[in-house]
């Protein structure tokens, strides 16, 4: 039987995160997490909408997951974003004791990889989902910022 509910379809998901923070003129970063097959947080970047270095999409989806599911940890969820969380939020993952974590483009500066950054023991990674859709999204997303300055 084939699962409609792969990570394919939820990073689509973020994507639209991703999408809606392109729109607000925020880097476009979207973020979903899932727990049995259903999204219970939605977030996208907020940094110079709230004007708070930590409002990543993944800081804003961990908040709202633990409030949806009433408890501080997502062991049993998955955190789909579209670029590879940075240090910091893959310090939040390690807390929080992310089941999961798939991303979409690789971040080859800051991400939690090159950065070296440790994750909970028990936390799944997968990378490259839907990767080129969401590095054309972060690059089209800059290159306009270059032509407006």
């Amino acid at each position: 039987m084939i699962n409609p509910f792969d990570d394919t379809y939820f990073m689509k998901r973020a994507l639209q995160e991703a999408q809606s923070a392109f729109d607000k003129n925020e880097v476009p970063i979207g973020a979903v997490i899932v727990m049995n097959n259903q999204i219970i947080a939605r977030a996208h970047n907020l940094t110079e909408t709230l004007t708070d270095v930590t409002a990543h999409a993944e800081m804003q989806a961990f908040t709202a997951a633990a409030d949806f599911i009433g408890g501080k940890y997502l062991k049993e969820c998955t955190l789909y974003v579209t670029l590879e969380p940075c240090q910091m939020c893959a310090g939040a993952s390690y807390w929080a004791q992310i089941g999961k974590i798939v991303y979409g483009a690789k971040e080859e500066k800051r991400g939690f990889l090159t950065m070296k950054t440790t994750l909970h023991p028990k936390t799944k990674v997968v990378g490259g989902i839907l990767e080129d859709e969401c590095s054309k999204l972060l690059t089209r997303f800059f290159i306009e910022k270059r032509n407006l300055n």
